[in-house]
């Protein structure tokens, strides 16, 4: 998704389960006094973790590291903007509607083997543009590589989750939160490096070649599986892709088609139906792929909102600082990328530092606290104009890490341990999915609020401007500045008059999210139990 016509996409960087036995619960008593210590990690379980991070982070990494690449992608194929936002949205539909599928078949024919699998379907898929580079077959491969990566996430959170004892559980967790929540930020961070020195299909080639080895690591991890996996849920797994693919397939073209669209609404209301459907059919299984009483559990179900809230914001945030950083500020796509790295820097610190506070403060308050820092985070991005400095853009970007960085992780572990054991892969899913939905809307709600102010600030100008420089214009305010670079003594009042649109835009769009995560913050005060 993407303010269209610009050299700047974001990714929809960047999700649901069934409750038979018993289901483990986080103690509830305030003492954490213990009188023996808990074992050490072994060397063994020091490298689950790892080949687990390391899967998880190239797979995500993959939904953002294209972005900086996108403009070098359409000069050397021809793509058009449509085909180049599909190179992006065909990675994240393929991922978010198979997620849920994907975990229950871990659960039942074993983690470590499904997490192979995948990781070898991303690396045929991430191969292919290097063979095959005409935008459809680029489009058609990374939608391979989404399936791919849709086996490989439930998996990682699943592997470690069952690997370790409850004493290890909250830590390793909290380093898996952090490594997904940054993990989009470090791909553009890489692929920004690449590009100042060689060309993007080296991204496709070092994903595959990440891939490839992790591959060959994984054979030297346990594997995980139900103790007595139940038969797999065909209708409900078909469902459940039509649900979330649809729903997300019509908040991705909201904002270029028009959310009045019939593509948009049919899809959206398709996918609602499936999702009722989906509901109905698992609540009457005797084996349901997942069972949704678990979001009765009010740990559970605010674990899961939560993590919506917080990509939602994440993903918005990221959809319109780094085209502030390029069209105002004036960065190179490296250096915007490079500028993204106090969220990634302080995120990664807390992962280590807050799954020790779980036990003592509480789900409850780091939850509120984290969807409340970041909506103070957007407050400030939309406060951002022409004369600002990269102090006032890393200060809301690292309050905005903070926020991440105390609710990733207590979310995630509320997901997990509310869960019984032979579940963890639908677990896992749910966590997954719960993402990316909330990134697709928060893309969705950015892009529509950005795109609706910067018309609304072009539209008076617009009749002055001679076709087909017009249509450009009004497009986006990147192309609003190639015009401008060509119209001479006139130019710089066009350049001006786009970009305070853009700005009005950037703070209407930053404090409509804010305004969404305060609520969140508010809710999450009143639902979230004391305790995960």
């Amino acid at each position: 998704m993407c303010e269209t016509g610009g050299s700047v996409t974001i990714p929809t960087v960047s999700f649901l389960v069934p409750a038979f036995p018993s289901v483990r619960k986080a103690p509830v008593s305030d003492s954490t006094a213990t009188t023996t210590a808990p074992p050490r990690m072994t060397r063994a379980q020091i490298r689950l973790l790892a080949v687990a991070c390391s899967a998880v982070a190239v797979v995500i990494a993959a939904m953002a590291s294209l972005n900086t690449a996108l403009p070098d992608i359409a000069v050397d194929t021809g793509a058009t903007q449509s085909q180049l936002t599909w190179i992006v949205d065909g990675y994240t539909l393929a991922l978010a509607a198979l997620l849920l599928p994907a975990g229950a078949l871990g659960d039942r024919l074993g983690r470590r083997g499904v997490m192979i699998v995948g990781l070898i379907v991303f690396a045929a898929g991430s191969l292919l543009p290097l063979v095959a580079d005409a935008p459809l077959w680029i489009i058609g491969a990374r939608a391979v590589a989404g399936v791919g990566a849709a086996l490989v996430m439930p998996s990682t959170l699943s592997l470690i989750t069952a690997g370790f004892v409850e004493a290890h559980r909250a830590r390793v967790i909290g380093i898996w939160a952090g490594v997904a929540g940054s993990g989009a930020v470090l791909g553009m961070i890489l692929s920004g490096l690449v590009l100042e020195y060689a060309s993007w299909r080296v991204i496709f080639g070092g994903s595959a070649a990440i891939a490839i080895l992790l591959v060959a690591l994984s054979f030297t991890i346990a594997s995980s599986r139900s103790a007595q996996p139940l038969p797999f849920d065909f209708g409900g797994g078909i469902l459940v892709i039509l649900a979330v693919g649809l729903f997300v397939l019509g908040v991705m073209e909201g904002p270029h088609r028009g959310w009045a669209d019939v593509v948009t609404l049919g899809s959206m209301i398709a996918g609602l139906a499936a999702a009722a459907g989906f509901v109905l059919v698992e609540l009457r299984s005797k084996a349901p792929l997942l069972d949704v009483r678990l979001f009765r559990q009010r740990a559970f179900g605010v674990g899961a909102a939560g993590l919506s809230f917080q990509y939602l914001a994440g993903f918005g945030l990221f959809f319109l600082i780094v085209q502030y950083l390029q069209l105002v500020l004036g960065y190179s796509p490296l250096r915007a990328s490079l500028a993204l790295t106090p969220i990634f820097l302080v995120v990664m610190g807390l992962s280590l530092a807050v799954p020790a506070l779980l036990t003592r403060v509480g789900i409850r308050i780091l939850l509120s606290a984290g969807l409340a820092l970041i909506g103070v985070a957007l407050i400030l991005m939309g406060l951002l104009d022409a004369d600002s400095t990269y102090v006032e853009v890393a200060f809301a970007l690292s309050i905005a890490g903070v926020g991440v960085g105390i609710c990733t992780a207590p979310a995630t572990h509320a997901i997990v341990t509310n869960t019984p054991e032979d579940q963890l892969g639908v677990a896992s899913a749910v966590n997954d999915a719960t993402r990316e939905i909330g990134a697709a809307i928060g893309v969705a709600i950015t892009g529509s609020v950005l795109a609706a102010a910067y018309g609304h600030g072009i539209d008076p100008v617009a009749p002055m401007i001679p076709e087909p420089a017009r249509s450009a214009v009004q497009d986006s305010l990147a192309a609003a500045i190639q015009v401008a670079e060509q119209a001479g003594p006139q130019g710089e009042q066009l350049a001006e008059l786009a970009q305070n649109a853009f700005l009005d835009g950037l703070q209407q769009a930053s404090w409509a999210v804010a305004a969404i995560l305060l609520v969140g913050a508010v809710i999450s005060t009143f639902w979230a139990p004391r305790r995960s």
